[in-house]
């Protein structure tokens, strides 16, 4: 499976992103995808994911703020980032991975897709 993140920029705090993971080259709607962060200096955390049937786990930092959804017909996952905060600045990857559960950790993906960078102003 090849990766596609997009939809990164600049936005002020509180405001909204939505972020893009376009997926190519596999059987997408057979995946779990998982969205991570890593800022300078931190290791690459977990966001959120999703399963093959939909159930999602988000970080404690991001619940009730982000949610995360997938188009199995367009093999596309969506990150809908709400009331963003300076401490939500990183750069965001995109991973997928066939195995049955929804691992927290970045041993637990396969794929991975380029970051895309996400920037908080406070």
């Amino acid at each position: 499976v090849q990766l596609q993140a997009s939809g990164g920029g600049l936005v002020q705090a509180g405001g909204s992103l939505r972020l893009s993971c376009a997926a190519s080259g596999g059987i997408f709607r057979a995946t779990v995808m998982g969205w991570f962060r890593q800022a300078p200096g931190k290791q690459r955390e977990l966001v959120a994911s999703i399963t093959p049937g939909g159930s999602t786990n988000f970080a404690d930092s991001v619940k009730g703020r982000f949610t995360l959804s997938r188009d199995d017909a367009k093999n596309t996952a969506y990150l809908q980032m709400n009331s963003l905060k300076s401490g939500d600045s990183a750069t965001y990857f995109c991973a997928t991975t066939y195995r049955n559960s929804a691992s927290r950790s970045t041993s637990g993906y396969e794929a991975w897709g380029p970051g895309t960078q996400v920037t908080v102003s406070s």
